[in-house]
C-alpha cells in the first residue's frame, strides 16, 4: 500500500521533471528558429517529420500534458469541496487531457508516415 507521502512525492517529481523538459525543449526551439529559420509549410513538415525532431515533439507533448494534470489536479483537490462536483471536474479534466493527446500524437504520426 502507498502512503499519501509517496503519492505527493511522486506528483512533485512528475512536476518538476517535466519542468525541466519542458523548459529544455522551447530552449532548444528558441536556439533553432532563430538560427535556422523555416519559410515554408514544405520545410516545416519535414523538420517535423525527422525522426529526432518528432520523438522530441512527442516526449514534449506527453509531458505538457502530465504537467497539465498533475497541477489541475492539485488544484481541484485543494479548492474544491464538493466530491459530485470534484469527480465531474476529474472526469473533464481527462477527457480532455486524453482528446489533446490523441489528437496531437495523431497529427505527429501523420506528418512521420
Amino acid at each position: 500500500m502507498t502512503s499519501s507521502a509517496s503519492l505527493g512525492l511522486k506528483a512533485w517529481l512528475i512536476q518538476r521533471f517535466t519542468a525541466v523538459y519542458i523548459g529544455l525543449f522551447l530552449v532548444f526551439l528558441v536556439v533553432r528558429f532563430l538560427t535556422v529559420p523555416l519559410h515554408s509549410y514544405q520545410e516545416w513538415i519535414a523538420w517535423i517529420a525527422h525522426p529526432f525532431v518528432n520523438a522530441a515533439l512527442a516526449v514534449f507533448i506527453v509531458a505538457l500534458l502530465l504537467h497539465a494534470w498533475v497541477g489541475l489536479r492539485d488544484v481541484v483537490m485543494d479548492y474544491v469541496k464538493p466530491l459530485g462536483l470534484r469527480i465531474a471536474l476529474f472526469a473533464g479534466l481527462i477527457i480532455g487531457l486524453a482528446g489533446c493527446a490523441m489528437w496531437s500524437l495523431r497529427l505527429l504520426v501523420k506528418v512521420a508516415a
